[in-house]
């Protein structure tokens, strides 16, 4: 071989290694598959806020409500515009977000304090599976102390917060509960602090903790639920110069009722989603300069529509803060505005940046999507994993129903398959009509076309009674 044609495939080599450099290069930069390895499992920030409307926040449209950090969190995942809770009121949706099942086929359906089952196999439990270190803040809501339901049974190492729903109407009070050596135990609030200060510190503490393995932390705020009690620096961006509501006339919440005295509730409403806002910044904030924003998912939505409770009034959530946004209803009732919330996901490098999907998904469908991500085995339940959604690789699109049922004020339900949503209404147990809306052309659920579309009306009915099955408990069968 002559000099020249060593000289030749010198040149060839040294330009195919760089090729291959180059090549590996490019393939390094690409977004990391969304299922992790069992070494890189991504930590999981889970952040329930309670009764915010699908439109209270600035990315949801929002023009009197400043919310910057969930905007910002907006900006830096992804929007799903299409995204259900579980259910109309808070227990029975955290219910289906934990089990992965639908109200027609979980055990919790209503309010009442209600304790998960034993059997069921919830979120943290499958978390555990894969070396997760689980935490919860706020308010659980599903099992008091001594039942089946207790943190302690349902897969929690720490929780600091609320076991009946209605400690968490109250935003100063006195005490809450941990878990102390394995079990539930009341602990003192410190004097003067807000509920949901004291919760975000115990967030913050448990990422502290826990920065240097996975972490599943679910953060169930009690806000803006009501009472409408609210720390001041929240407040006053929303006051005038001599101390007066921007938002006047305002109806003022009377003392000696359920909730605290308010005499500013549009206000005071308008402040308690800002200060959630402000909680969503903090936990952000620490886990960027924890560094551990590369690897944390970050969860943000509502347990269902906004509340007229407090002193909050109808006009103030449906025609001043337009809370259900374009929405019809509002809490408790399964219409567009009960059930539709807000839901942002964000996970830096996995999820591209300021994306939308109209994927029809609900709580039900977190379980084995967390699952999948993990790598963890979830239980058999009604929800789908959307992972190829989130990475982008498939079109926002679901082959089954999704199905609610509802028992307060009388007996109703729901399904939403594809453009069309169905509300089947009872009396004395019997179904008495349904309504059909076409949710492509009427979002707002004004224009009943049951009568034009009877067959659909079938279809749709014939859904309900195949995804409804007879409660086992009777607080929660037809009546």
């Amino acid at each position: 071989m002559t000099v020249k044609s060593i000289f030749n495939l010198v040149i060839i080599f040294l330009f195919l290694a760089a090729v291959g450099l180059l090549f590996s290069s490019c393939l390094s930069m690409q977004k990391k598959p969304l299922a992790s390895s069992s070494k890189e499992q991504p930590n999981i920030v889970f952040i329930l806020a309670d009764d915010l409307g699908y439109g209270d926040v600035g990315c949801y449209g929002q023009q009197w409500i400043k919310t910057p950090n969930i905007d910002q969190l907006a900006k830096d995942g992804m929007r799903f515009t299409d995204f259900y809770a579980g259910s109309t009121v808070c227990a029975p949706s955290r219910a289906t977000l934990m089990t992965g099942q639908h109200t027609g086929h979980t055990y919790v359906r209503g309010n009442g304090e209600v304790p998960l089952p034993a059997n069921d196999s919830i979120l943290p439990q499958v978390l555990k599976q894969k070396g997760y270190t689980t935490g919860m803040v706020g308010k659980w809501g599903l099992g008091e102390k001594g039942t089946s339901g207790a943190p302690e049974k349902k897969g929690w190492d720490f929780f600091a917060g609320h076991l009946h729903h209605v400690e968490g109407h109250f935003q100063k009070p006195d005490s809450a509960w941990q878990i102390v050596n394995d079990e539930s135990r009341k602990v003192k609030i410190p004097d003067g602090v807000y509920a949901n200060e004291w919760f975000t510190k115990s967030g913050l503490d448990f990422i502290n903790q826990n920065k240097n393995k996975p972490f599943f932390l679910y953060l169930a705020y009690t806000l803006p639920h009501a009472e409408l009690i609210v720390p001041q620096k929240y407040l006053q961006q929303y006051l005038n110069a001599d101390g007066s509501s921007k938002f006047s006339p305002e109806t003022a919440q009377p003392g000696g009722l359920h909730y605290g005295a308010q005499p500013y509730p549009k206000a005071a409403y308008a402040a308690m989603v800002s200060q959630l806002d402000d909680y969503v910044g903090q936990i952000n904030s620490l886990l960027e300069k924890l560094k551990l924003d590369e690897n944390t998912i970050v969860i943000f939505t509502s347990d269902n529509g906004t509340h007229i409770e407090g002193g909050r009034e109808i006009t103030d959530a449906t025609a001043f803060f337009q809370s259900s946004g374009p929405l019809r209803g509002i809490k408790r009732d399964l219409y567009e505005g009960g059930i539709r919330v807000p839901f942002i996901v964000k996970w830096k490098g996995s999820i591209a940046k300021n994306t939308t999907s109209s994927f029809i998904g609900a709580f039900w469908d977190l379980l084995p999507t967390l699952a999948e991500i993990t790598n963890a085995t979830a239980p058999n339940g009604d929800g789908m994993s959307f992972v190829n959604v989130l990475n982008s690789k498939q079109q926002a699109t679901r082959s089954s129903a999704l199905y609610w049922e509802f028992g307060e004020g009388g007996f109703k339900q729901a399904v939403r398959k594809d453009k069309w949503k169905a509300i089947r209404f009872y009396k004395d147990t019997k179904p008495v009509r349904t309504e059909l809306y076409d949710l492509s052309n009427d979002i707002g659920e004004r224009n009943n076309v049951a009568a034009q579309f009877p067959v659909i009306v079938r279809q749709m009915e014939q859904l309900m009674n195949n995804e409804h099955k007879s409660s086992a408990h009777p607080m929660f069968q037809i009546k």
